[in-house]
């Protein structure tokens, strides 16, 4: 995946999107701060979330952190393979450890998103 095409909020969720439907997970920086992610706790197929809505939670062997939607719309699929296999985030979170996706509400978009850059930005003043 082209990290150019890739969104960020500054909560550390990503999210690409097509025809409509936003594919979120979280961010390399997030996976590398976690480690090891043992649990997921992902929305369920149908919620109507909001942009900035907490609506998952992931464990790792160091934290607990809440996941938050980076975008507005519909809950319409949930990566089965990481809740079976979290190992797949850590090995790759943008392509096979994607979390869910999300059918954009009317009006909604990545715009208020950072940009790879920008997010790099971030994440470097972070230390």
């Amino acid at each position: 995946m082209d990290p150019n095409t890739i969104r960020f909020a500054k909560t550390h969720e990503w999210a690409t999107v097509h025809n409509g439907i936003a594919r979120v997970g979280i961010s390399r920086f997030a996976v590398d701060q976690l480690t090891d992610v043992t649990y997921l706790e992902l929305p369920k197929v149908g919620k109507t979330v909001q942009a900035g809505e907490e609506v998952g939670v992931i464990e790792s062997v160091k934290s607990t952190s809440p996941i938050y939607s980076p975008v507005s719309g519909k809950v319409i699929a949930i990566n089965e393979a990481v809740i079976g296999d979290t190992s797949l985030i850590n090995a790759d979170p943008y392509e096979k450890g994607w979390l869910f996706e999300i059918e954009l509400a009317s009006g909604a978009s990545l715009d208020h998103l950072l940009t790879a850059e920008q997010y790099d930005q971030q994440i470097a003043s972070e230390g």
